[in-house]
């Protein structure tokens, strides 16, 4: 059973960066796509970014296209969300999500993964001055 768990929240100034780290343990991520989702107070649920393991095929929501960087370690068997040029309504709790179902990348992201996928934690992230 693929566990994770998130790393690297805290607390930013506007334009600042932040590292989050996707942590795998308990099974090979050989076959599963890592998503990146995040949920703000009384918002709904939005994906950020994904990542096919096998192949690194990544794909990013508009909203975080050209500051946010996805990219893994297979060794280490860690998934990394490199965030830059933050904003505030870039706040809120981030959570990493394992899915080794048929989807792809963009599918996962878009759609949501599987009822089944194996979620972490999530860790809060807040951009404020």
């Amino acid at each position: 059973q693929l566990q994770l768990m998130e790393s690297g929240g805290g607390l930013v100034r506007p334009g600042g960066s932040l590292r989050l780290s996707c942590a795998a343990s308990g099974s090979s991520l050989d076959y599963y796509k890592i998503g990146w989702f995040r949920q703000a107070p009384g918002k709904e649920r939005e994906a950020i970014s994904c990542i096919r393991i096998s192949d690194g095929t990544t794909y990013y929501a508009d909203s975080v296209k050209g500051r946010f960087t996805i990219s893994r370690d297979n060794v280490k068997k860690t998934v990394l969300l490199q965030m830059n040029s933050l904003k505030p309504e870039d706040t809120a709790v981030y959570s990493c999500v394992g899915d080794d179902s048929d989807l792809t990348v963009r599918a996962m992201c878009v759609h949501g993964p599987v009822d089944f996928a194996s979620w972490g934690q999530g860790t809060q992230v807040t951009v404020s001055s």
